[in-house]
C-alpha cells in the first residue's frame, strides 16, 4: 500500500537478530510539520523506502485467504468502524467494506496522492458507500478521534519514517476497547519488515500494550496487536527503542 510497499517474494532467509530495549537519552528530531509540537525521538533503526503500493497481487493473495484470515485473527465484524493505513491500491479497503457491511464504515488512507486518487476513483465505481478515502501525512494519520475500533496497518510499518510521533498522534483516534492490528514480515526494517521485538518495544515506548501476536504465514510473517492503555506520554519523555547490532559470534542482550 502507499507506505505498505515490500516485495511479492515471502522470503524466509535468515533472520537476523535485533533486541529492542529503552535507551536512556534520547535522540531527538524536530517535527517540521507541526512547529508547535515538541520534538520526538528518532528511530535507531533503518527506514525502508517506499517501492510499490502492491505488496502482492490480490489473487494470490486470495488463493492463502489472507485478507479473511487477518480479519478474523483481528476479530473485525459488521458494524465496526476500521481505519486502513497505508491503503494502497485497496486490497483491505475492499474486502474491510463487505465485512464490516452497511452498518459499519472504513477509512482508507495514504500518503501518496496519486495512489489516494486511485483508490478513491475505485471505491467510486465499485459503489462503496461505507468507504471514504482521505490523505494522510507521514508522520500523522490524522484520524478523528475515539472513532477506531481497529487501525489496520499491513506490509508497511517499517516505511514510517518517525514512528514514535505517528503513534502518538494515531493513540487518540482508538477507541477505549479498540486495537491497532500490524502485520508484517520478521526481517530487518531495510528489508521490507519489522522485527516483533523492535515492534513491541517502539509501541510500548508510547504507551501501548500488545495484546495478541500470531505467526502469519498466509500473508508473509506475523499479526500483532496493541492496544493504548494510560495517558500518552510527553513527546519529549518518550524513551526510544535501541536496536541491538551484534557480532555475528555473540547473542545480544538488552541495552537497559
Amino acid at each position: 500500500m502507499g507506505q505498505r510497499a515490500g516485495t511479492a517474494r515471502i522470503g524466509v532467509g535468515l533472520a537476523v537478530l535485533l533486541l529492542a530495549a529503552c535507551e536512556s537519552a534520547p535522540v531527538t528530531v524536530a517535527n517540521k510539520q507541526r512547529g508547535a509540537t515538541p520534538a520526538f525521538p528518532a528511530a535507531d533503526r533503518p527506514v525502508a523506502s517506499i517501492v510499490s503500493p502492491r505488496w502482492s497481487t490480490e489473487e494470490a493473495r486470495d488463493r492463502l485467504n489472507e485478507a479473511a484470515t487477518v480479519m478474523d485473527k483481528s476479530d473485525i465484524k459488521p458494524g465496526m468502524t476500521v481505519a486502513d493505513i497505508g491503503a494502497g491500491e485497496g486490497y483491505y479497503t475492499i474486502r474491510l467494506a463487505q465485512r464490516v457491511g452497511a452498518d459499519g464504515r472504513v477509512l482508507a488512507e495514504d500518503i501518496v496522492p496519486a495512489v489516494r486518487d486511485a483508490l478513491a476513483q475505485r471505491v467510486t465505481r465499485e459503489r462503496l458507500d461505507n468507504v471514504s478515502v482521505r490523505l494522510g501525512a507521514p508522520a500523522d494519520p490524522r484520524l478523528p478521534p475515539a472513532s477506531f475500533d481497529r487501525v489496520l496497518m499491513v506490509h508497511m510499518y517499517h516505511e514510517i519514517q518517525s514512528p514514535y510521533e505517528f503513534l502518538w498522534h494515531l493513540r487518540p483516534s482508538v477507541k477505549p476497547d479498540g486495537a491497532v492490528v500490524v502485520v508484517d514480515a520478521n526481517r530487518e526494517t531495510q528489508n521490507h519488515g519489522t522485527p516483533p521485538a523492535l515492534l513491541a518495544c517502539e509501541f510500548a515506548a508510547v504507551g501501548y500494550v500488545q495484546i495478541e501476536r500470531q505467526a502469519m504465514p498466509s500473508a508473509g510473517g506475523y499479526i500483532a496487536m496493541f492496544r493504548p492503555q494510560g495517558p500518552r506520554p510527553d513527546p519529549g519523555a518518550i524513551r526510544p527503542c535501541r536496536t541491538a547490532r551484534p557480532a555475528a559470534t555473540t547473542t545480544p542482550a538488552p541495552a537497559g
